[in-house]
């Protein structure tokens, strides 16, 4: 899985999940994520993850990555979006719910947000990547780009009208919150990917295990701590389905 920070996080929720199930293997409903960054990794570590995405190709490459990987029996490709998530979500719901780089392009984020919740078992969790708009105002701003700078800072969604730009919208920290609490969430964490990593030189990682240790753990702290968090690259939300009681 590509984000140490995001990742710990989904580690220690497996657990919770496997604990839930009495050390069964959590089940994984990964949306829109076709190509398999997520969901190969997450069958390696012996969940059973089916990942739903529209397109035809990208499912293609998962397959392939899976059969690499020696994971294929544990992913179950399905080619549809969050409208069909009533039907190819695994029944009983998923422990752990992931919308990864998708409610960027979705035409209406509380009905997604609502098919996701819905596909997600009592006491399970979603877990939400998304493109921090003000992350993205900073970017064009050090670029010298200042014109859509002011049109992401303008446009109430954080998009860029009348240009190339295929988001449909970017999110901030408190704008994310509200949007999953309105679902229904409890809202665990808001953390930040790239909060710092991002900026640091390519070479220092690089120079020694050392320093590529001091950088994951700056990261780690500052993807947790405003107002770093709040112009990282992009924002990781996760928000829990209440268990029933008793």
């Amino acid at each position: 899985m590509r984000s140490d920070v995001v990742r710990q996080v989904l580690e220690a929720e497996l657990e919770q999940a496997r604990d839930r199930r009495g050390g069964g293997s959590p089940r994984v409903l990964d949306v829109g994520g076709g190509s398999g960054v997520w969901a190969v990794p997450l069958a390696a570590a012996g969940c059973s993850v089916t990942v739903v995405d529209p397109s035809p190709n990208a499912l293609a490459t998962l397959e392939r990555r899976a059969l690499d990987a020696g994971v294929a029996d544990r992913i179950t490709p399905l080619q549809g979006d969050t409208d069909a998530l009533a039907v190819l979500s695994p029944e009983g719901g998923a422990d752990l719910v992931l919308a990864h780089g998708l409610l960027e392009f979705v035409d209406d984020v509380d009905s997604s947000l609502a098919a996701l919740v819905a596909a997600t078992a009592p006491g399970g969790v979603v877990s939400v990547l998304v493109v921090n708009r003000y992350a993205a105002v900073l970017g064009r701003a050090l670029a010298g780009r200042v014109d859509e700078a002011l049109g992401l800072l303008a446009d109430p969604h954080g998009r860029l009208e009348g240009t190339a730009d295929p988001l449909l919208r970017r999110f901030d920290t408190e704008g994310l919150r509200a949007q999953l609490g309105d679902a229904g969430l409890t809202v665990e964490l808001v953390q930040g990917q790239g909060a710092l990593s991002d900026l640091v030189p390519g070479s220092v990682p690089d120079s020694s295990p050392t320093a590529a240790d001091q950088v994951a753990e700056l990261e780690r702290v500052a993807a947790v701590r405003p107002p770093l968090r709040d112009v990282a690259t992009r924002l990781h939300a996760l928000g829990r389905i209440a268990a029933p009681r008793g």
